[in-house]
């Protein structure tokens, strides 16, 4: 299969926001089961499974813990639901003023040489940390039927060529860690791991569960 990859054109616009949304909306089931595996996660499971069997035997563990699972697949739904919707509606509402409007800035979507098709779109935005210039690769997606296929390699090669030329120091990215095939992705194109945390927290039944990875390429 082969692919041509260039900058982002207005006409590119609905096919260009209905694959950022499907492909957003992927990383519902992931996170779900990131969340769910984690120590914290499966203490509390357990707790409620015990819980529910002293007081209303099987059925009430059953119960308790599929209403706590329930509960945090729905919280990772609306993360990312809101996530791709606050989007949609900032940043990839205008992707010429956010990602074109400056030099050392971009956005390309890749496009099927046999149909034409938009398989992929990827971005770059120049950053500034004192006297030092980098850049910070985002909007990084690849339609589910060009996967593994050497797509998702080219445009980050295509990001790094760009910043090279534009005298970067270097490239920055920030990944969720559900997303485990982007980073070994990035790690083969020279990424490092710098940086990884997690934040919990629940506020008013809306758990908010974030696993970031920050990798760099120099």
């Amino acid at each position: 299969m082969e692919w041509t990859i260039r900058r982002y054109k207005d006409p590119d616009k609905e096919t260009v926001l209905s694959l950022y949304s499907q492909v957003t909306h992927e990383h519902i089931w992931p996170s779900f089961k990131e969340a769910m595996s984690s120590p914290l996660y499966l203490c509390f499971s357990l707790g409620l499974g015990i819980t529910g069997y002293l007081l209303a035997s099987g059925l009430g563990a059953l119960v308790l813990v599929s209403g706590w699972a329930g509960l945090v697949y729905y919280c990772s739904h609306k993360l990312y639901a809101d996530y791709a919707k606050d989007s949609l509606k900032t940043d990839m509402q205008d992707i010429q003023a956010s990602y074109m409007a400056q030099p050392d800035d971009c956005f390309w979507v890749a496009e099927t040489v046999a149909t034409g098709k938009v398989a992929g779109m990827v971005a770059v935005v120049a950053k500034t940390n004192g006297t030092m210039r980098y850049s910070e690769l985002f909007r990084m997606i690849v339609s589910p039927a060009t996967r593994q296929k050497g797509l998702g390699s080219r445009m980050v090669q295509t990001v790094l060529d760009f910043c090279k030329q534009r005298g970067m120091s270097k490239v920055t990215l920030v990944t969720s860690a559900s997303q485990t095939a982007a980073i070994a992705l990035y790690r083969k194109m020279g990424f490092k791991l710098v940086l990884s945390h997690t934040k919990t927290h629940l506020v008013v039944c809306r758990l908010k569960v974030i696993l970031k990875i920050h990798l760099i390429h120099k």
